[in-house]
């Protein structure tokens, strides 16, 4: 057989066979070009190893709030690092962002107070939080959560993977789901 007509055999069983063997043979395509294609080739792009990272928990959840309402019931939280209102509602990310939600971050090398960050924490899995405290280290915190855990506090650059510079809803959704099917507590 000869190259050409075996490489129109390859195509057609790609695009255009329905077997379970095609079907197989595409996931496992798109998983190989995800993962070794255009996952590294945006993350040099970005200039970070994360370059998109789906939120798993809460911490950043304004619960459907708008803004004022959201800042009446958090507005102590932020007082204790000297953040105010309107600090605040100049910063991206304004309203959070929801469990699910899939991140784009660039390089942080030019992270500052109000930033959000996406950080090695101690388990497997990066952290998304805003910074509320710059002083050599960051200090961050979820806008959903009281305060700042200990493990979020002195976080020196070499932990930060990156800064979130947009949002993708839903997206995020799929990693969780995947990780759930294959037994992971999320």
């Amino acid at each position: 057989m000869n190259f050409k007509l075996a490489l129109k055999k390859a195509w057609y069983f790609i695009w255009h066979d329905n077997s379970i063997w095609s079907w197989l043979v595409n996931i496992l395509l798109a998983f190989i070009i995800v993962k070794f294609l255009l996952y590294p080739g945006l993350g040099l792009v970005m200039g970070t190893d994360f370059p998109v990272v789906a939120v798993m928990s809460d911490s950043m959840e304004h619960n459907g709030d708008d803004f004022d309402s959201w800042w009446t019931t958090h507005e102590y939280q932020y007082k204790q690092y000297g953040i105010t209102k309107e600090n605040f509602s100049e910063y991206k990310f304004t309203n959070g962002f929801n469990k699910g939600d899939l991140i784009v971050a660039l390089s942080a090398k030019e992270a500052s107070v109000g930033d959000v960050i996406i950080f090695q924490w101690t388990l497997n899995y990066p952290i998304i939080h805003r910074i509320v405290i710059e002083n050599g280290t960051f200090g961050t915190k979820g806008d959903n959560n009281a305060g700042s855990r200990s493990d979020e506090l002195n976080i020196k650059n070499e932990r930060v993977l990156g800064k979130a510079i947009f949002k993708i809803p839903y997206i995020g959704w799929l990693k969780i789901w995947f990780m759930n099917l294959l037994g992971y507590e999320i």
